[in-house]
C-alpha cells in the first residue's frame, strides 16, 4: 500500500501554526514519525499562505528532507509554488499532487512533471466539473490517461483520484467512489489509486469509524494508494491486516513483523 502522509498541510491548524512561525522543529518532527509511521510519500502543502506560498514551499521541502528521505507529494493549486517545491527536491522522484483534465490546469502542471520527471496525482475531474457518475470519472479517467500515455508518461507514475465525496452529503458517494476505483484497476492494473481517504466522512462524527471501513472496502476494490494520517496507528493497523486478508502480504510476514513491533493497535 502506497501512503502518502498528509500532516504537513497549511489547511490543518497545528500545521499551519508551524508553517506561519517557521518552526522548522515541528515540521521535522512531523515528517520524521510520518516516514517512521509507514509512510511512502510525505504530502507538503502551503496553499493557506497566498502572498508567499512559493517561498513556504521551499522551506519546507528543504526542512523535511534535513530528516527524511522519503519522497515528497508537492501539493497546491499554485504552478509557482510546485515548481518552488521541485526545484529545492533533493529526495527521490517525487509526486506532483494534482493535476487534473481541466485545460487550465492540465496545461500549467504538464510542462512542471515533464521538467522535473515527476509521477503525478491526476484527479478524475475536468472542465465540466467533479462528475457525479462512475461512468463520468471513468470517462475523465480515460481521457487522462491516454493524453499522459502519449507525453511519455508510465502507467506507473499515474495516481488516478476517483474524488471521493462525503457520504453525509450523498448517500450514493461511498459506492460511487468503491466501483470507480474497481473499474479504474480492472481497465488499467499498472495505474495506481491516490484516494483522499478522510473525505469521505466530512461532517460526520466518529469520522475515523468511516475512515476505517472506506480503507478496507476501497482496498477490496483494489485501492493500492491513500493520502491518510501514518499516524492513525489503527488506521495503519488496518492497512497490514486487509493487504494479509487479500493476499498481497505473503505468508503474513509484513503483518507478523508489525505485530513483533507493537505497531499493531488492538
Amino acid at each position: 500500500m502506497i501512503i502518502i502522509g498528509e500532516k504537513i498541510n497549511s489547511t490543518l491548524k497545528a500545521a499551519r501554526a508551524a508553517i506561519g512561525a517557521y518552526d522548522a522543529d515541528f515540521i521535522r518532527d512531523l515528517a520524521r514519525r510520518q516516514e517512521e509511521a509507514g509512510a511512502t510519500y510525505i504530502d507538503v502543502n502551503a496553499g493557506m499562505f497566498l502572498e508567499d506560498e512559493p517561498e513556504r514551499m521551499t522551506w519546507l521541502v528543504n526542512t523535511v528532507q534535513e530528516v527524511s528521505r522519503a519522497p515528497f507529494s508537492i501539493d497546491s493549486p499554485n504552478p509557482k509554488a510546485i515548481e518552488a517545491g521541485l526545484q529545492a527536491n533533493r529526495n527521490p522522484k517525487p509526486i506532483i499532487n494534482s493535476i487534473t483534465d481541466e485545460k487550465e490546469r492540465y496545461t500549467a502542471i504538464l510542462p512542471l512533471a515533464k521538467k522535473y520527471k515527476t509521477s503525478l496525482v491526476a484527479l478524475c475531474m475536468d472542465d465540466k466539473g467533479m462528475p457525479e457518475t462512475v461512468e463520468d470519472r471513468l470517462r475523465v479517467a480515460d481521457s487522462l490517461v491516454a493524453k499522459l500515455g502519449d507525453e511519455g508518461f508510465d502507467h506507473d507514475d499515474i495516481y488516478l483520484d476517483p474524488m471521493i465525496r462525503p457520504i453525509g452529503t450523498g448517500p450514493e458517494y461511498g459506492v460511487i467512489a468503491i466501483e470507480t476505483i474497481r473499474l479504474i484497476k480492472e481497465k488499467y492494473p499498472r495505474t495506481h489509486i491516490a484516494c483522499g481517504l478522510s473525505n469521505v466522512s466530512f461532517g460526520l462524527p466518529a469520522r475515523k469509524l468511516i475512515n476505517q471501513a472506506m480503507l478496507v472496502a476501497a482496498m477490496s476494490a483494489g485501492m493500492d494508494g491513500a493520502i491518510l494520517d501514518p499516524l492513525d496507528k489503527k488506521l495503519m493497523s488496518f492497512v497490514y491486516a486487509t493487504e494479509a486478508l487479500l493476499g498481497i502480504d505473503d505468508y503474513c510476514l509484513n503483518y507478523l513483523a508489525k505485530f513483533r513491533e507493537g505497531e499493531l493497535e488492538l
